[in-house]
């Protein structure tokens, strides 16, 4: 008869794979293995949702800054972009903003007429 090899020796393996670069008991223990690769992937999780929200406050920094050098708030700026239906992301906006000034004065000028000072 064929010998069977065991599942939970496949299971182990593969949790010690993912613990590889882990130190000590964390990488040679299925107990501790397991239990570190757990919290990694929770945090690497949490850590992805966190990259978003960074991102989108440093594209926000970076636009009230332009939007300042141009004689304008960011929340008018940012109405005025909604009143002119200027379909533009915070992203592209912000790109736009710290590589090509004359561009961003430009899309700036155009929403002035919507902004009420």
């Amino acid at each position: 008869m064929a010998r069977v090899k065991s599942l939970a020796a496949k299971k182990h393996k593969k949790i010690k794979k993912l613990a590889k670069g882990f130190v000590a008991a964390r990488r040679k223990r299925f107990g501790a293995a397991n239990e570190a690769v757990m919290h990694a992937g929770a945090y690497a999780y949490h850590g992805r949702k966190l990259k978003k929200r960074d991102l989108r406050s440093l594209w926000i920094v970076r636009l009230s800054a332009a939007a300042k050098a141009n004689g304008t708030s960011y929340s008018r700026f940012i109405k005025a972009l909604k009143e002119a239906k200027i379909e533009m992301d915070r992203k592209v906006l912000s790109h736009i903003a710290a590589t090509d000034s004359a561009t961003f004065s430009k899309i700036v000028a155009k929403t002035k007429k919507f902004t009420s000072q």
